[in-house]
């Protein structure tokens, strides 16, 4: 991979690249479109990182299919699937990490201690390995795009970091691969995640600003949703994911949930 890397950039070509854990869905396209905008070669690695799960996630289940993967990026363009095996990206148990502060402890840090270094880890080894001018990541894992961006600021990466909107199914509901693990009365009830941020445009509309206020109304409406508990649901800076009272143009609603087994995120700009 870096070989091939290293000829391109010094034929004068741009790569970008976009990070995923396979088992592509329309969001995933979407990324590779909007990075093939941004460069003359697109490279998409997929690797289901296993330092980013914790024991009790479900790394052994997570949704793989190679073959319709290879075919999916074959269609879109993409000059290379770099999708290593673990030994190859771990040939030895990893004495090193790379560690954001401050960024990784609220949200989904809070519920998953260690996760965003197993995430800061494998995209910095991508970096190094893949050697993009830019890469693309979607906005709905708004809290790793963050993450990703001053990591890559700190450490002086010459990459650029691209986010991409949400790319939701027709009903509302955020692209995911893990929207395969719910059965049929799941996936309505993970619809509550779309309908509190329809709502919350709606209150903010009408000048509901208090963020406790805001909140109380989008909590009723979840759980009046079937088998879901709510993880966190909370109103934050988009720069700093620090919590907010009061909403403004800078404010990001954040939400997770587990319906079922399932753990699912989304967010919005609340002056969207």
């Amino acid at each position: 991979m870096s070989a091939w890397a290293d000829s391109k950039i010094s034929a004068g070509q741009r790569i970008c690249l976009v990070p995923t854990m396979g088992y592509f869905h329309e969001g995933h396209l979407r990324l590779m479109r909007r990075a093939a905008k941004l460069a003359d070669l697109v490279v998409v690695s997929l690797f289901v990182n296993p330092i980013q799960f914790g024991p009790a996630e479900d790394l052994s289940r997570y949704p793989r299919n190679l073959k319709r993967d290879v075919d999916l990026a074959a269609n879109e363009g993409v000059a290379v699937l770099f999708a290593p095996d673990q030994e190859a990206m771990y040939p030895e148990p990893p004495q090193t990490r790379v560690i954001v502060t401050g960024l990784t402890e609220g949200l989904c840090g809070r519920s998953r201690p260690g996760h965003f270094d197993g995430v800061c880890t494998v995209v910095g080894k991508l970096f190094n390995i893949v050697k993009p001018a830019a890469a693309v990541f979607g906005r709905k894992d708004y809290q790793q795009l963050a993450v990703i961006r001053r990591m890559t600021a700190d450490l002086n990466w010459d990459v650029d970091i691209i986010d991409h909107p949400i790319v939701r199914e027709p009903d509302g509901l955020a692209m995911s691969s893990r929207n395969t693990y719910l059965s049929p009365l799941e996936r309505k009830s993970a619809l509550a995640l779309s309908k509190a941020i329809d709502l919350a445009g709606k209150l903010v509309r009408k000048g509901i600003l208090d963020a406790d206020r805001l909140l109380g109304e989008l909590e009723i409406l979840i759980n009046m949703h079937d088998n879901v508990e709510i993880e966190y649901l909370t109103v934050v800076n988009n720069h700093d994911l620090t919590v907010q009272t009061k909403v403004d143009k800078n404010s990001l609603l954040a939400m997770a949930i587990k319906v079922g087994k399932t753990r699912l995120i989304d967010n919005s700009m609340l002056f969207e």
